[in-house]
């Protein structure tokens, strides 16, 4: 489990394609304090270091999550949001995010707030996914690239998120632009809800 408040910027330094996986290879500040078998967000994705190196780790991305996700669209020399798994004796700064990817989603717009970044986002829409919890409300929360957010002027297919200068600088927010394919990962509260009412 996760908190969206994102750790730092890992950079990816290799990737190797095996059969339908892509084996990542990254270097970040915190390389060294890993393990195998540790479990990392990566652009709000939970993946396992399956190999240490150097200053460097490696995980492995399977076809569904590369289906689901903007990982596949990675090169060398990108950069990834990273998060490690949150300790159970701190703080919940952001909202509980699993890392367990929804889909994806397209910039549309950046807009300048006087310091600030204004991002809108859309997302394809299924009624049936809808009714499962897969969409945004305003003021809820919802993670992308693994930044935990607060919704803004939600519709049903997009949804805007306010950006300030610490975010902008130290996630891969800045590198968005119109155009680029985001992850997103619905709050799962909105989704036990959604479940639960299936019951009444």
């Amino acid at each position: 489990m996760f908190s969206g408040i994102v750790e730092g910027m890992a950079r990816v330094v290799s990737i190797e394609k095996e059969q339908t996986n892509i084996h990542f290879t990254l270097e970040c500040d915190f390389a060294s304090e890993l393990k195998i078998d540790q479990s990392i967000a990566h652009n709000g994705v939970c993946l396992t270091v399956v190999r240490l190196g150097n200053g460097t780790y490696t995980v492995t991305a399977m076809d569904e999550t590369l289906r689901r996700s903007n990982l596949g669209l990675l090169k060398v020399g990108d950069e990834v949001n990273v998060e490690r798994s949150m300790m159970m004796n701190g703080r919940l700064d952001g909202h509980i995010v699993q890392g367990h990817v929804d889909e994806t989603a397209e910039c549309i717009a950046v807009e300048d707030a006087d310091g600030s970044h204004i991002y809108t986002f859309r997302y394809p829409f299924d009624k049936e996914l809808a009714r499962r919890g897969y969409f945004t409300v305003d003021k809820g929360s919802v993670t992308v690239n693994g930044v935990s957010l607060t919704v803004c002027n939600p519709t049903d297919d997009t949804f805007q998120v306010a950006i300030i200068p610490y975010t902008f600088d130290n996630t891969n927010f800045h590198a968005i632009n119109i155009g680029t394919r985001v992850n997103i990962e619905f709050d799962i509260l909105g989704k036990y809800i959604a479940r639960l009412r299936h019951f009444e």
